[in-house]
Protein backbone atom coordinates (compact mmCIF):
# COMPACT_ATOMS: atom_id res chain seq x y z
CA UNK A 1 0.00 0.00 0.00
CA UNK A 2 1.39 3.71 -0.74
CA UNK A 3 1.94 5.93 2.21
CA UNK A 4 -0.92 8.75 1.74
CA UNK A 5 -2.24 11.18 4.86
CA UNK A 6 -5.29 9.37 4.94
CA UNK A 7 -5.80 7.89 8.81
CA UNK A 8 -4.58 3.86 8.11
CA UNK A 9 -7.21 3.27 10.48
CA UNK A 10 -10.34 3.57 7.78
CA UNK A 11 -8.50 0.56 6.18
CA UNK A 12 -9.94 -1.25 9.26
CA UNK A 13 -13.66 0.34 9.49
CA UNK A 14 -13.48 -0.29 5.62
CA UNK A 15 -12.54 -4.04 6.22
CA UNK A 16 -15.39 -4.37 8.87
CA UNK A 17 -18.14 -3.07 6.53
CA UNK A 18 -16.94 -5.60 3.52
CA UNK A 19 -17.17 -8.57 6.65
CA UNK A 20 -20.36 -7.17 7.57
CA UNK A 21 -21.74 -7.70 4.11
CA UNK A 22 -21.41 -11.52 4.72
CA UNK A 23 -22.54 -11.20 8.22
CA UNK A 24 -26.04 -10.10 7.65
CA UNK A 25 -26.62 -13.12 5.02
CA UNK A 26 -25.31 -15.68 7.82
CA UNK A 27 -29.00 -16.21 9.46
CA UNK A 28 -30.08 -18.16 6.60
CA UNK A 29 -26.43 -20.58 7.26
CA UNK A 30 -27.32 -23.64 6.77
CA UNK A 31 -25.67 -25.49 9.82
CA UNK A 32 -22.58 -26.81 8.40
CA UNK A 33 -19.36 -25.44 9.20
CA UNK A 34 -17.00 -24.54 6.01
CA UNK A 35 -13.54 -25.82 6.01
CA UNK A 36 -10.84 -22.74 4.17
CA UNK A 37 -8.45 -23.76 2.03
CA UNK A 38 -5.72 -24.12 4.41
CA UNK A 39 -8.21 -26.62 6.92
CA UNK A 40 -9.54 -24.63 9.18
CA UNK A 41 -13.05 -24.52 10.02
CA UNK A 42 -15.37 -21.90 10.33
CA UNK A 43 -19.02 -21.02 11.03
CA UNK A 44 -20.36 -17.82 11.45
CA UNK A 45 -19.86 -17.18 14.68
CA UNK A 46 -16.26 -18.33 14.64
CA UNK A 47 -15.56 -15.73 12.03
CA UNK A 48 -17.67 -12.99 13.73
CA UNK A 49 -15.33 -14.14 16.96
CA UNK A 50 -11.78 -14.35 14.80
CA UNK A 51 -12.33 -10.79 13.38
CA UNK A 52 -13.33 -9.69 16.75
CA UNK A 53 -10.30 -10.95 18.41
CA UNK A 54 -7.85 -9.90 15.29
CA UNK A 55 -8.47 -6.43 15.90
CA UNK A 56 -8.14 -6.86 19.91
CA UNK A 57 -4.72 -8.41 19.01
CA UNK A 58 -3.49 -5.69 16.97
CA UNK A 59 -5.21 -3.03 19.26
CA UNK A 60 -3.40 -4.11 21.95
CA UNK A 61 -0.11 -4.22 20.30
CA UNK A 62 -0.34 -0.56 19.32
CA UNK A 63 -1.41 0.14 22.73
CA UNK A 64 1.87 -1.68 23.84
CA UNK A 65 3.87 -0.02 21.50
CA UNK A 66 3.06 3.60 22.04
CA UNK A 67 3.29 3.03 25.59
CA UNK A 68 6.86 1.90 24.67
CA UNK A 69 6.24 -1.40 26.34
CA UNK A 70 6.61 -4.93 25.06
CA UNK A 71 3.45 -6.47 23.52
CA UNK A 72 1.97 -9.39 25.51
CA UNK A 73 2.51 -12.53 23.89
CA UNK A 74 -0.28 -14.55 21.75
CA UNK A 75 -1.23 -17.58 23.79
CA UNK A 76 -4.56 -18.37 22.63
CA UNK A 77 -5.50 -20.68 19.87
CA UNK A 78 -7.65 -18.50 17.66
CA UNK A 79 -8.96 -20.32 13.90
CA UNK A 80 -7.15 -23.61 15.35
CA UNK A 81 -10.34 -24.01 17.89
CA UNK A 82 -13.82 -24.42 17.26
CA UNK A 83 -16.28 -24.37 20.26
CA UNK A 84 -19.45 -25.53 20.70
CA UNK A 85 -20.66 -22.45 20.79
CA UNK A 86 -19.32 -21.54 17.43
CA UNK A 87 -21.81 -24.21 16.03
CA UNK A 88 -24.58 -22.77 17.46
CA UNK A 89 -27.66 -21.16 14.83
CA UNK A 90 -26.72 -17.48 13.94
CA UNK A 91 -29.80 -15.42 14.40
CA UNK A 92 -30.67 -11.88 13.21
CA UNK A 93 -30.10 -10.85 17.16
CA UNK A 94 -26.30 -12.09 16.24
CA UNK A 95 -26.03 -10.04 13.46
CA UNK A 96 -27.04 -6.73 15.51
CA UNK A 97 -24.66 -7.99 18.14
CA UNK A 98 -22.00 -8.57 15.31
CA UNK A 99 -22.30 -5.18 13.85
CA UNK A 100 -22.40 -3.20 17.34
CA UNK A 101 -19.25 -5.44 18.22
CA UNK A 102 -17.19 -5.04 15.28
CA UNK A 103 -18.04 -1.76 13.83
CA UNK A 104 -17.01 -0.33 17.59
CA UNK A 105 -13.90 -2.15 17.54
CA UNK A 106 -13.05 -0.97 13.73
CA UNK A 107 -14.18 2.47 15.27
CA UNK A 108 -11.68 2.71 18.25
CA UNK A 109 -8.61 1.53 15.47
CA UNK A 110 -9.69 4.49 13.53
CA UNK A 111 -10.23 7.14 16.31
CA UNK A 112 -6.50 5.80 17.97
CA UNK A 113 -5.08 6.44 14.86
CA UNK A 114 -7.02 10.07 14.80
CA UNK A 115 -5.66 10.87 18.14
CA UNK A 116 -1.53 10.48 16.58
CA UNK A 117 0.65 12.67 14.96
CA UNK A 118 0.69 10.99 11.54
CA UNK A 119 4.41 10.87 11.82
CA UNK A 120 3.94 8.01 14.33
CA UNK A 121 1.61 6.05 11.79
CA UNK A 122 4.83 5.67 9.98
CA UNK A 123 7.56 5.24 13.08
CA UNK A 124 10.18 2.48 12.72
CA UNK A 125 9.29 0.06 15.85
CA UNK A 126 11.59 -2.23 14.77
CA UNK A 127 11.33 -5.41 15.54
CA UNK A 128 7.90 -4.59 15.16
CA UNK A 129 5.64 -3.16 12.58
CA UNK A 130 4.72 0.05 11.52
CA UNK A 131 1.65 1.26 12.62
CA UNK A 132 0.02 2.08 9.14
CA UNK A 133 1.93 -1.95 8.23
CA UNK A 134 -0.56 -2.93 11.32
CA UNK A 135 -3.51 -1.11 10.22
CA UNK A 136 -2.68 -2.34 6.49
CA UNK A 137 -2.51 -6.07 7.64
CA UNK A 138 -6.33 -5.32 9.08
CA UNK A 139 -7.57 -4.61 5.83
CA UNK A 140 -7.68 -8.60 4.98
CA UNK A 141 -10.17 -9.21 7.86
CA UNK A 142 -13.53 -10.34 5.65
CA UNK A 143 -11.31 -13.04 4.91
CA UNK A 144 -12.48 -14.89 7.60
CA UNK A 145 -16.10 -14.03 6.71
CA UNK A 146 -15.73 -15.02 3.45
CA UNK A 147 -14.44 -18.71 4.75
CA UNK A 148 -18.39 -18.83 5.59
CA UNK A 149 -19.47 -17.12 2.24
CA UNK A 150 -22.65 -15.34 1.60
CA UNK A 151 -26.12 -16.93 2.14
CA UNK A 152 -27.83 -14.21 0.06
Amino acid sequence: MTQNAENPGELVVQAVERALKFVVTWPAWDGEPRVSDDDRIFTPHKAVRRIADHMIDHLAEVEALLAGVPTQPDEWHASSVTSTADLAPFTEADVREAEQRLRRLARTFELRYAALDPAEWDKDRTPNWTLRVIAEHLIELDWYAEQVGDFS
